[in-house]
């Protein structure tokens, strides 16, 4: 236990049980590792690992370590490594949240993004390209929390005496998932020695090997999952498979799902990976026919995913959530107007006004829009350009000085050829019906409509 103020905060998290929703005739209770310091489960093994390497004098003051990490092992190791002093460097895949790559920074972590479309022995995949940078970097300590046994260490000393303890000696199931294998590893090791009766449940996403191993004991080709955290396309070699009874593969929709239904019905703010532990708990709960008492985790806080699981815009563009479809071409259109997802502005707004919300929601261009949904103008980046032209005084302008008002518009029933004609010549597609906005539909939505197909 280290005596930095901060970091004897990690460990020792609320249990509580979920009583709204259907756990059929079991107990179900969740561990709330959001609580830690650095929000997540991995702050434990992140505190655990450094202090091993203090230890064992691998790290020495002001060294540098380095990391290969989908997240919030990141996150630890950079809470831990600003307390103690350590520089630190992580490769993370580009799936990553931006939520965790801010904060991440904002430790004073340095961040490489790389590719998570390759697999394990590519030059690009996150552990092999850490492993590589560690060996080119003088002084460098590469942690490597798959092959590192203080990590499974933290949850066989720490996280199982807690759940032990928490549920006063009474257990029948502990649903885990699997990144590093540390959570698993640990907390088997515990309950061998403190009741080897108790089952282990994987949680593992669709496109993940893991689930397959324990079933058949091989595996074939990964595919791919956008929950982060857990599934992987090897088995990692601290795995101890031995006590897991039951897989169950989750997929990204009903992760997702089960993490907005978990806030929405139980008030629990839960990242990706907990949606799919807290799928499969519930699976695992109403298939038994008499009461057992199961645990599972909040891996971390759904603060980190706020811009993913928790935005509809990007759910509706992943294909997560699916929009009433009319046969036309207002399937096309993502940020629906009637739905109030269209960012837009008025003719009476100034050009400051429209400059700020451009940025804020990352647009390039803005429907001028007056009363409840007509539309007079639009403008974008380069009206604005014109507009201002190095005379600052010129944010004062209203929008209608600046905005284009020769709009061309579509109809829902026009057809596809007609869009690609209108992207073709430079236009804005903007689809109105009898005189009311509905919405644009951007080059991308229509590239992201066929990809959705093609899947």
């Amino acid at each position: 236990m280290s005596f930095d103020p901060m970091l004897g905060l990690i460990g020792q998290t609320p249990l509580i049980q979920l009583t709204r929703l259907d756990t059929g005739p079991c107990e179900l209770f969740v561990k709330l590792e959001s609580h830690n310091p650095g929000g997540s489960i991995k702050d434990r093994i992140a505190l655990t690992m450094i202090e091993a390497a203090e230890r064992e004098g691998k790290l020495q003051p002001g060294a540098t370590i380095i990391e290969a990490t989908a997240g919030n092992t990141g996150l630890g190791l950079a809470l831990v490594a600003a307390r103690k002093g350590y520089k630190l460097k992580l490769v993370v895949p580009d799936k990553m949240s931006l939520e965790k790559i801010f904060h991440l920074k904002a430790l004073g972590a340095e961040v490489i993004i790389t590719r998570s479309d390759v697999n394990k022995g590519h030059p690009l995949y996150y552990q092999d390209y850490a492993r590589r940078i560690a060996q080119e970097t003088p002084g460098a300590y590469y942690i490597d929390q798959f092959n590192n046994p203080a990590n499974p260490a933290a949850h066989e000393h720490g996280t199982g005496p807690e759940l032990w303890q928490q549920l006063g000696h009474d257990v029948d199931a502990v649903v885990v998932g699997v990144g590093s294998a540390g959570t698993l590893t640990g907390l088997s090791r515990f309950f061998k020695r403190a009741d080897p009766d108790v089952e282990f449940v994987l949680a593992d996403p669709v496109g993940s090997v893991l689930a397959d191993y324990v079933e058949t004991g091989s595996y074939g080709e990964a595919g791919s999952w956008r929950v982060e955290g857990i599934g992987e396309d090897f088995i990692p070699p601290m795995a101890d498979f031995s006590a897991v009874h039951r897989a169950y593969r989750i997929g990204d929709e009903e992760s997702i799902d089960t993490a907005r239904q978990l806030l929405e019905v139980e008030g629990v703010l839960a990242g990706s990976s907990s949606g799919t532990l807290v799928a499969a708990a519930l699976r695992y709960c109403r298939a038994q026919t008499e009461p057992k008492r199961v645990v599972t985790f909040i891996c971390d806080s759904g603060n980190k995913y706020l811009s993913k699981q928790y935005n509809e815009g990007w759910l509706i563009d992943q294909g997560l959530k699916h929009l009433p479809q009319q046969g036309n071409l207002t399937d096309l259109i993502t940020r629906r107007h009637d739905l109030g997802a269209t960012v837009t502005c008025r003719p009476d707004e100034t050009l400051a006004d429209v400059y700020a919300r451009m940025r804020r929601h990352d647009v390039s261009q803005l429907p001028v829009v007056e009363g409840d949904a007509e539309v007079v103008g639009i403008i974008d980046e380069w009206d604005l350009l014109l507009a201002v032209h190095d005379e600052p005084e010129h944010f004062r302008l209203p929008v209608r000085k600046a905005m284009s008002t020769e709009l061309e518009t579509l109809s829902p029933t026009d057809s596809t050829e007609k869009l690609l004609r209108t992207f073709n010549e430079g236009h804005v597609a903007i689809v109105v019906e009898r005189g009311r906005f509905l919405g644009l539909i951007t080059q991308a939505d229509l590239i992201n409509h066929w990809r959705q197909r093609w899947r």
